[in-house]
């Protein structure tokens, strides 16, 4: 072999070799990180998502990361290279409610992510137990208003804990309504149920997922939704909001990169999950979630979060919760 012919075999080889190494980077998975243990609604959503977007993304892995409230989980995706092959869920309590309730965060929620967008919203529901609000003859929001204002400090509710969604909706309440209710925080969502269920506790703020089949049982009676307008799944149940005017309160998540991922890469990523979520088929496995789809612009998506922090500051600060 002369020296042309070498040259000209050195220079085929690093063609195939960049080839080679392009195309290995474009097989590379994705790794999707939840903040929440397996089998949740959130974590669901996740590896339907991941399902839908094989195609166009290739694969993606989830990776749960629970802890901390989720805080573990969004600061894997915080520190992680910005070169979209690791995105994660930011959520209600990761990216709104956190940052003022733990006196130490690991990451900046406002600074150290790239919105991709919004995936779900679900709506919470103010909930009583069914015999007790029969015994109080309590058929609407506007009743249970006036029977906390005639019986000051006679009526109470249950959370999840200090902190939890019930809790920050149950608070914001009391304030907008000018009542006075004893909280009564437990440790997790499904305890703080049981209490209800049991008639320990009078009502509670929950999520509709969770409180959708003792509703439909006829255990809990659903006094009214948090989010602004009322939820396709319990078309009949009003707003909170028909009766306090501007009341807004849900749960939501949507996936986010590490700040500094390229606009291109958050923009192919945002394009293949609105895809996924616009699809009949991810419409009908979120609604028997009770999860309604939300699919938006990288913008959009972090406008809405940059909102949410403002608001659950406020919640926040009223409450004088801290996790220490």
């Amino acid at each position: 072999m002369n020296a042309r012919h070498f040259l000209l075999a050195l220079v085929s080889t690093a063609t195939l070799f960049a080839a080679a190494q392009a195309a290995a980077q474009q097989q590379r998975p994705i790794r999707l990180v939840v903040p929440y243990a397996a089998g949740g609604p959130i974590d669901v959503t996740a590896r339907v998502l991941a399902e839908r977007v094989k195609d166009s993304l290739g694969t993606v892995i989830i990776d749960n990361k629970p802890g901390a409230g989720g805080n573990i989980g969004a600061d894997a995706v915080a520190k992680a290279a910005p070169d979209g092959l690791t995105i994660g869920i930011a959520a209600t309590a990761t990216h709104a409610v956190n940052p003022w309730l733990y006196s130490k965060m690991p990451f900046n929620a406002a600074a150290d992510f790239a919105p991709i967008t919004q995936m779900v919203r679900v709506p919470n529901v103010l909930v009583m137990n069914a015999g007790t609000a029969q015994r109080l003859k309590i058929n609407t929001l506007a009743d249970l208003i006036a029977y906390a204002k005639a019986n000051p400090a006679k009526l109470n509710y249950g959370s999840g804990g200090n902190g939890s969604a019930g809790h920050l909706a149950g608070e914001m309440f009391k304030k907008e309504a000018g009542i006075f209710a004893v909280h009564i925080p437990y440790n997790g969502g499904n305890p703080a149920q049981l209490a209800l269920l049991s008639g320990q506790v009078d009502f509670n703020f929950d999520n509709l997922a969770t409180a959708a089949p003792n509703i439909r049982s006829g255990k809990l009676k659903a006094i009214a939704v948090t989010t602004a307008q009322r939820s396709s799944a319990l078309p009949e149940v009003p707003t909170v909001a028909a009766t306090l005017k501007g009341f807004s309160i849900d749960t939501w998540w949507g996936l986010v990169a590490p700040a500094g991922t390229p606009a291109d890469v958050v923009a192919k990523l945002n394009q293949a999950f609105v895809a996924a979520l616009n699809t009949p088929e991810t419409k009908t496995r979120f609604a028997s979630l009770l999860a309604e789809p939300v699919a938006n612009t990288p913008e959009q998506f972090g406008a809405f979060m940059k909102n949410e922090l403002v608001k659950y500051e406020k919640v926040v600060k009223a409450t004088g919760a801290k996790v220490d």
